[in-house]
């Protein structure tokens, strides 16, 4: 069984950077989804893909991959860039772009 392990990024529909602190293991699926004959939606029998463990550290979700035989891939965290910038400069006299309406 194959289970990869990554720290989540911000989701796009928030500002906010809440369920980006812990760890995530997740399963790979073991096969591929095949289409409902009904309604045609994918399913499969695998409910493992379902399931998302999370931890407080890289090393604890290693440690419970490594203690149930789990082949694991570990995916760093990109790190954030904050470009520090303030209000006033929108209005500054020497701006690359003029200011305008």
């Amino acid at each position: 069984m194959e289970v990869r392990i990554y720290k989540p990024a911000k989701t796009a529909m928030q500002s906010g950077r809440g369920k980006t602190k812990d760890w995530v293991l997740e399963f790979e699926p073991a096969d591929g989804g095949r289409p409902d004959p009904l309604m045609g939606w994918s399913g499969s029998r695998d409910t493992r893909k379902q399931v998302r463990l999370r931890f407080h550290s890289e090393e604890e979700a290693v440690a419970y991959a490594r203690k149930h035989g789990y082949a694991y891939t570990i995916e760093k965290p990109r790190t954030r860039t904050i470009r520090p910038k303030s209000y006033a400069a929108n209005f500054a006299y020497d701006r690359v772009r003029p200011w305008t309406h």
